[in-house]
C-alpha cells in the first residue's frame, strides 16, 4: 500500500469525530454572543448578524449556514433562556399538575432576576413572527402536555368527564401568569403551585357514592 492510500484514510476516520464537538461549541457561542447583547441592553432590532458574529468571534457565513435569519437565531435563543422542561412524575394527575405549574413559577422568578428573559420576553411580543415560531414550538407543545394530563385525570376518574378541559387549563396557569406579568410586585412563595392546583381541582373530582 502506497504513502498516498494509506494516510488520507487515518484522516477521514478522525475528522467527524473532532468536528461535531466544534460544531456544537460554535452554536453555544453564537447563541450566547447574543444573550450577552441582550444582557447589555441591546434591542431585537439592533442585533444584527454582523454585530452577533463580531460578539461570538465567528463569521457571518457560520450564522447563515446554521440560520436563515436572524428571526429563527433568536427562537434558538429563547429556547435556550427558558428552564428545561421538567420531567413528570406520573404519578397521578396532581402531581403532575404541581409539577408544570411549578416549572412556570421557577421560570418567573427566573425572568425576575435575569435581564436576558426580561428583555428577551418584551422583545418577542414586538415581533409576531418570532412569537408565531416561539408559541408553536415551546408554548403549543407544553399546552398540548398539560391537556394530555388532564384527559389522563378524566380517564382514571380524577377529574370529573363534564369538565371543559381547555377551560380547566387556563384556570390552572392563569393565576401563575398573573403573578408573573401583570404583578410583578405579587408573591411567589413556595407551596404556590400546590395550593393552585388543590383550589382548582377542590369541587371538580368526581362524587365519590
Amino acid at each position: 500500500m502506497s504513502l498516498a492510500e494509506s494516510r488520507p484514510r487515518t484522516q477521514q476516520q478522525e475528522w467527524p469525530v473532532r468536528g461535531r464537538p466544534r460544531s456544537e461549541a460554535v452554536e453555544r457561542a453564537i447563541i450566547e454572543g447574543v444573550m450577552k447583547l441582550m444582557e447589555d441592553g441591546v434591542s431585537l432590532a439592533d442585533l444584527s448578524i454582523e454585530r452577533i458574529a463580531r460578539t461570538a468571534g465567528v463569521g457571518k457565513a457560520t450564522i447563515y449556514r446554521r440560520w436563515n435569519n436572524k428571526e429563527d437565531l433568536f427562537v434558538d435563543v429563547l429556547r435556550a433562556a427558558d428552564p428545561e422542561d421538567p420531567e413528570l412524575p406520573g404519578t397521578s394527575m396532581r402531581d403532575d399538575l404541581v409539577v408544570l405549574l411549578e416549572w412556570l413559577r421557577q421560570r418567573a422568578l427566573a425572568s425576575r432576576s435575569s435581564a436576558i428573559l426580561r428583555n428577551v420576553q418584551a422583545q418577542m411580543k414586538s415581533s409576531p413572527k418570532i412569537w408565531a415560531a416561539y408559541h408553536a414550538t415551546v408554548i403549543a407543545p407544553r399546552r398540548r402536555l398539560s391537556l394530555d394530563i388532564l384527559r389522563r385525570g378524566q380517564r382514571n376518574g380524577e377529574l370529573r368527564t363534564d369538565v371543559d378541559i381547555d377551560l380547566m387549563n387556563d384556570m390552572l396557569v392563569a393565576p401563575m401568569l398573573v403573578r408573573s406579568l401583570l404583578r410583578p410586585e405579587a408573591p411567589l412563595e413556595e407551596g404556590l403551585s400546590e395550593r393552585i392546583v388543590d383550589t382548582a381541582l377542590e369541587g371538580l373530582r368526581p362524587v365519590r357514592s
